[in-house]
């Protein structure tokens, strides 16, 4: 027992705690809250007894109330209905768009491929909730989009931002990518020899990718779908902003009853439903993803031969270009507004200034030296946790640790926002409203990045090194931390870039849980755009989008040099 107590069992041990406290018990304290309608105070119930009594007394009066208002509730039941009904309609859109540029990236010789490529990724940069507000500058009353649209004889909007359709467009050309890149693996798994094959016994091109090569990319084009679907039903930051009151949608209500009615027991339900349902989802898209393969075995090389038919090519680049011209101009539209003195019924601004940049530089620059703190808080954590969880799952087979890193995967923002307020809003961690719960939960939810890309390095890494030092009377915590940590600094550094970009990113948990002394970017962007504020808004945004940008080509850039 002596042996196999040491400084890396005390580490695992703190690990559990972490995730214990931190993740297993808001999301145990959620589902309590959900029967009780009340607040249920675990961790106090622990360390003081009226806290106990009290809690006894709520489990007493536990019901299935709040589980039957999600069909007598007309609010309830239609935010479900909405919520699965806009993930559906986003996912069968962006699948039906995406086959035909994954299949000109994958399998032709489409002109300016590489340039398409890039373009495809500037969605991913955007913050939903921006790219949402570029939709208002875009098509809104006085939008530019509906100026042309009026010159051309159309009356009133073309699009009305503030509705399901304005929802849906926003979603649908910036959530493509997460449905692009799996596609176009799937087109590039399959053998291009079964085409050939096709086309040789004298079917045509359309019969061929009909009958033989979109079959063979099903499971990828399925898994892509599920995927979407779960991003769509998830997004917090295009709901809050477009939603109308009148339309009810998961996110939006349950954000509705904690911040605006303090409904424990609605939120709550919300909040189960909405984690159960993005776990469905996800454990469909990784059954997909895990256990089909729809590859040809054959004794020889798979043909690399592409595509060159010019008609073909020259419509899919054309059809590409189109595809990633709308979040173009959406982030050109962002651009104008923070530059602009007004902008109203005009396609251009009335004239420029950089009042705006030197506004958020003076009043707001508080703000973004948030986002950079919290998020270089989150990153340190996220380093320390990711490191010795990878080292424990590759050496010592931790299933348990691997399965709780996953987990954050499947909790939406808002949900898994919802669940740290109900279980830290009183003592003994009363934490809500406090930088540091802001910084755990920007770990939590973010740490799985992090442990995937240092799990790659770990395994690179042979046991022998570290048993070698072992041997020289190094413990076991030492040779972890002074050998196998430089060597894992590759899979770190990848991995930070990633967490820090999406933490700056971060919206729901920004929104739900920032205390007004540590709002970070994105919190003081969506107030501004509450308040009206919409010039200074857009600088801000802009601002970052491109510490976005910085951070993704440095990314890029270390990820050649491994290479």
């Amino acid at each position: 027992m002596k042996g196999r107590w040491n400084g890396l069992s005390v580490v695992k041990i703190l690990i559990y705690l972490f995730f214990g406290v931190f993740l297993i018990l808001p999301l145990l304290s959620v589902f309590l809250v959900s029967f009780t309608g009340q607040p249920v105070n675990l961790l106090g119930s622990i360390t003081d007894p009226a806290i106990f009594s009290s809690t006894v007394e709520k489990f007493k009066a536990v019901s299935l109330e709040n589980y039957e208002k999600i069909f007598t509730n007309k609010t309830y039941f239609s935010a479900v209905k909405n919520s699965l009904g806009l993930a559906v309609l986003v996912a069968l859109i962006v699948i039906v768009m995406c086959v035909p540029i994954a299949y000109g990236i994958a399998r032709t010789t489409m002109p300016l491929k590489k340039t398409i490529s890039a373009l495809c990724t500037i969605p991913l940069i955007v913050p939903t909730f921006i790219s949402a507000y570029a939709v208002i500058i875009m098509f809104g009353r006085s939008g530019w989009v509906t100026y042309l649209y009026q010159k051309l004889g159309g009356e009133g909007m073309l699009i009305d931002p503030y509705s399901m359709a304005g929802i849906v467009l926003v979603q649908v050309f910036f959530f493509f990518p997460y449905a692009l890149w799996p596609m176009v693996a799937a087109f590039k798994v399959s053998d291009i020899s079964l085409e050939e094959a096709s086309l040789n016994l004298g079917a045509k091109n359309w019969f061929t990718f009909i009958f033989v090569t979109f079959p063979l990319a099903i499971p990828g084009v399925i898994s892509s779908a599920l995927l979407i679907f779960t991003v769509s039903f998830s997004d917090f930051g295009t709901p809050i902003i477009l939603a109308p009151k009148e339309m009810n949608l998961l996110v939006v209500e349950a954000y509705r009853e904690i911040a605006g009615f303090f409904n424990w027991g609605g939120a709550a339900i919300l909040t189960v439903i909405m984690v159960l349902v993005a776990a469905f989802f996800f454990w469909l898209q990784h059954l997909f993803t895990k256990g089909k393969n729809y590859g040809s075995v054959s004794g020889k090389p798979k043909q690399q031969k592409l595509n060159d038919s010019k008609g073909l090519t020259r419509t899919l680049s054309i059809y590409s270009f189109v595809l990633v011209l709308f979040p173009l101009l959406a982030m050109l539209s962002i651009v104008l507004q923070s530059l602009a003195t007004t902008w109203g019924k005009n396609p251009l601004p009335n004239g420029y200034t950089l009042d705006h940049y030197k506004t958020i530089f003076t009043s707001s620059l508080g703000n973004i030296q948030n986002s950079i703190v919290l998020a270089l808080g989150a990153l340190v954590l996220s380093v320390i946790i990711a490191t010795f969880v990878s080292y424990f799952v590759v050496r010592q087979n931790s299933n348990k640790l691997d399965f709780m890193t996953s987990i954050p995967l499947v909790v939406p923002g808002i949900a898994f926002g919802i669940a740290l307020i109900q279980t830290f809003n009183t003592a003994p961690l009363h934490l809500t409203g406090t930088a540091v719960l802001l910084i755990v939960a920007y770990t939590i939810r973010r740490l799985p990045y992090m442990v995937r890309s240092t799990m790659g390095t770990m395994r690179s890494i042979k046991q022998d090194i570290e048993e070698a030092a072992v041997n020289l009377g190094a413990t076991p915590l030492t040779a972890a931390v002074t050998i196998i940590g430089p060597l894992m600094l590759p899979g770190i550094a990848a991995g930070s870039i990633l967490v820090f970009i999406t933490v700056i990113k971060e919206t729901s948990i920004s929104i739900l849980l920032a205390p007004a002394d540590w709002a970070p970017m994105s919190l003081a962007i969506f107030q501004n755009i509450l308040r009206g504020e919409y010039y200074t808004a857009a600088a801000m945004s802009v601002v970052l989008v491109i510490i976005v940008l910085l951070l993704q080509a440095i990314a890029n850039r270390m990820s050649k040099n491994q290479l």
